[in-house]
């Protein structure tokens, strides 16, 4: 059962995101005078989408020869999108992660970059505290299932007795349905133009349309443990229950073998990325206004942050990649695209970080006094509570799940304190900090209680990810010509390699579409596609030299209206 184990600890830590251009010796086109001009291209939103296709965007077209000018605008002062590391008391030795905390050996393109980039990783034991965490589910009432640090043979035998062989189904189920997912990465299915086309060739229509619930009662899966276990997995990584979340994404939460985070933050993944990508990175500059012209070109105006003002000058783009969730971009677009994004409820999720130097209480879990509380807590619902379908399904644990995911010195007093993390879907006040901590509730608010109570606090909330609702349609992923889009893979699976993973494959829809335009004659003439010249060798070589002419023509009647 260390399976089960390594499963549960991992879904504690929470799962889940100058300027430079190749030149290129003029000599080697085909046709002088038809030189096929660096494409433009800009990309919106600096996340796991964003970082990925400007990397992958900058790979295809070394591959290919060919010059490509790439400009990242991102509204935020950092790379990196949801996967944001802050820094407990500001100490810079001691990062926290705020949103998305690791990922696994099977993120195949995350580990990749980890190799490529040569970034430090902690694996599943080092993400524990030193003393070797314990995992308990609570459930508003009790816990219904602790986890010791290390698992002997009386408590394999007691988590047998419990759930029987719903856990190696359950993995076999996940393995199955992963599989399907990883024909993503590969030919014939990569790129896809479609991702629902793509959904249903490899099989997962079936399984994005139910409920988690549904999901797991037609393959045998016993209901303790799919209320007790997996939807807790379900609330620390989407705070959705069962019978909401679709199959896909219940079984992607099981998915949790080879856990790693890079040291520091998993933000450094992205903004490797985008230095390789050789890309002008535009921080804190705000897309306001897209316009597309008659030739196909965007004309594309932004704003810094210390300025509200349109920029005076729009930017022409060739291509454009909106890396960022349409409804929140608050981008004005003239004319709308040919396919517009439905806008689809996400989790407003707040996020809690504090340090303090108690432990949790006991008796805030309904524990013996002498009792010690585990270490990470997720949650369920208890047996007489059913929330069925509606988003707010916290239900009565009141959180979705509370880790200590550090211990550090506190810089000020020298002395040991814990840093906890806490999921929730609203603010945490005094009150419940008091709660768990065991101590007197304040006068007034949670800044109030001390420093010998909370000596550090951050708080977050923001649209973590979509209420995950059975579906078996996608978004497009081109919304018009020269314009891509990458968030419509969130209602599939939200992760960051699945973002990385639609940023890599716009990136090489993006290459194989001028590839194509080229295969079909075009050639890019100042940012207008032009017919290739038909004919022989002579009769171009005469166009050419017409062309010429015309210039010289044109050349000489300007000098004469000089003098």
């Amino acid at each position: 059962m260390s399976l089960l184990r390594t499963t549960l600890l991992t879904l504690a830590c929470g799962l889940p995101f100058s300027n430079s251009l190749h030149n290129h010796n003029e000599a080697s086109q085909k046709l002088e005078g038809l030189r096929t001009a660096s494409k433009k291209v800009a990309i919106i939103g600096a996340g796991a989408g964003g970082a990925s296709a400007a990397y992958h965007l900058r790979q295809n077209a070394l591959e290919r020869d060919l010059d490509v000018d790439i400009t990242v605008f991102e509204r935020s002062a950092y790379v990196g999108g949801r996967s944001t590391t802050v820094y407990a008391w500001d100490a810079p030795n001691v990062p926290i992660e705020l949103g998305a905390s690791i990922f696994v050996s099977v993120n195949s393109i995350l580990v990749d970059a980890v190799n490529k980039f040569n970034l430090s990783i902690d694996n599943e034991d080092s993400l524990r505290t030193e003393n070797s965490p314990e995992l308990g589910i609570w459930n508003g009432d009790e816990f219904v299932l602790q986890t010791p640090a290390h698992n002997g043979w009386w408590d394999i035998a007691k988590l047998l007795w419990r759930y029987g062989l719903a856990p190696i189904k359950t993995n076999r189920l996940m393995k199955s349905t992963v599989g399907k997912f990883l024909k993503m990465y590969e030919e014939p299915q990569f790129p896809f133009a479609s991702l629902t086309d793509v959904v249903y060739d490899i099989g997962l229509a079936p399984v994005t349309a139910s409920t988690g619930e549904q999901y797991l009662k037609e393959n045998g899966i016993g209901d303790k443990f799919a209320n007790e276990i997996i939807q807790a997995s379900t609330r620390v990584n989407y705070a959705q229950n069962l019978p909401l979340i679709h199959g896909l994404e219940a079984m992607v939460c099981m998915a949790t073998d080879g856990a790693m985070a890079v040291e520091g933050g998993n933000w450094q993944i992205f903004d490797n990325m985008v230095q390789a990508s050789k890309a002008d990175v535009r921080l804190n500059t705000t897309v306001q206004t897209i316009s597309k012209q008659s030739d196909g070109t965007y004309i594309l105006d932004s704003a810094s942050a210390s300025s509200e003002e349109l920029s005076n000058n729009g930017e022409a783009f060739d291509d454009i990649i909106l890396a960022t969730p349409y409804q929140f971009s608050n981008i004005k677009f003239s004319p709308e695209p040919k396919h517009t994004p439905d806008a689809i409820p996400y989790v407003r999720l707040h996020v809690t970080l504090f340090a303090s130097p108690f432990t949790l209480s006991p008796k805030a879990f309904n524990l013996e006094p002498s009792a010690v509380v585990p270490t990470f807590i997720l949650t369920t619902l208890p047996p007489d509570e059913s929330v069925g379908t509606d988003p707010n399904g916290v239900g009565k644990p009141g959180f979705f799940s509370i880790s200590n995911v550090a211990e550090s010195w506190n810089p000020t007093t020298g002395a040991p304190e814990y840093i906890y993390k806490i999921f929730s879907p609203a603010r945490i006040n005094s009150t419940f900090l008091s709660h768990i901590l065991g101590t007197a509730p304040p006068d007034q608010g949670v800044e109030d209680l001390g420093q010998e109570f909370v000596s550090w606090i951050y708080r977050k909330e923001w649209n973590s990810y979509p209420y995950e609702y059975p579906r078996v349609t996608f978004e497009e992923i081109k919304l018009d010509e020269g314009l891509w889009y990458t968030s419509g893979i969130e209602s599939f699976i939200s992760t960051m390699e699945t973002s990385a993973l639609m940023g890599k494959n716009v990136a090489r829809l993006v290459v194989d579409a001028w590839a194509k335009a080229e295969a079909n004659g075009e050639k890019i003439v100042e940012g207008k596609p032009m017919p290739k010249p038909k004919g022989g060798p002579a009769k171009i070589q005469a166009i050419l030299e017409a062309s010429k002419e015309r210039e010289r023509e044109k050349e000489e009647a300007e000098e004469g209206q000089d003098l």
